[in-house]
């Protein structure tokens, strides 16, 4: 069997994938807003299910543009979802990407109260006098910790990203997220991962700065 190669140039591969994403879907269109952040979870997963599974509360999208526009930081829950963000692109608003996860103070915290290292980095990222973005990709009990926190006026996020993946609890901790008067973008049910997080971050940045937004 001869196997045939499509001829695309490397410049243009990210381009033509966005292409076949948008040929793949038949003509299923999104708000405005929402149609690159699922594109690129798509992109970043060739998983169409992200179609189907991604919500948005009202105006989400927007809101992130503008805590990224006022110079928000954006935390995470991995260090794989830091590294995958557009930093550049961030720096240039003034924001930053961070994750506590293998912060001393951090792990002493979790061992103390005998939560997860994911928890105990939402509990310092509550000390942060600055505007955040919370991206959770793998920890589902960072989720639950941040829904705590919340209620207890301790947080406020400009935005929640909830892509946890996995099986125990990730189901019930995007739930509650949604239950909070926080704007979010969540990934319903068991899919997600640190890549979705990143990708999701980026879809606004690029979004932000009009760059490989297709």
């Amino acid at each position: 069997m001869k196997i045939e190669l499509e001829q695309v140039s490397p410049h243009e591969i990210e381009k033509r994938s966005f292409e076949i994403i948008t040929e793949e879907l038949n003509g299923r269109t999104f708000p405005e807003d929402q149609e690159l952040v699922v594109k690129r979870c798509i992109h970043t997963s060739a998983d169409f299910d992200y179609a189907d599974n991604l919500c948005f509360s009202d105006h989400a999208v927007q809101k992130g543009i503008e805590a990224i526009r006022a110079g928000a930081c954006i935390v995470t829950d991995t260090q794989m979802a830091r590294s995958g963000i557009n930093k550049k692109v961030l720096a240039r608003h003034g924001g930053e990407a961070l994750c506590y996860m293998s912060d001393e103070d951090v792990a002493a915290r979790a061992k103390e109260t005998g939560s997860t290292r994911a928890a105990a980095c939402m509990e310092k990222a509550a000390e942060l006098d600055k505007k955040l973005i919370i991206a959770v990709g793998n920890a589902p009990t960072a989720l639950v910790r941040l829904y705590e926190l919340i209620g207890e006026g301790k947080i406020k996020p400009a935005l929640i990203i909830g892509v946890p993946v996995g099986f125990v609890n990730v189901v019930q901790s995007k739930e509650l997220i949604m239950q909070t008067d926080i704007p979010y973008i969540v990934a319903r049910g068991r899919k997600g991962g640190s890549n979705i997080a990143a990708c999701i971050c980026n879809a606004l940045l690029y979004m932000l700065d009009q760059d490989r937004g297709y």
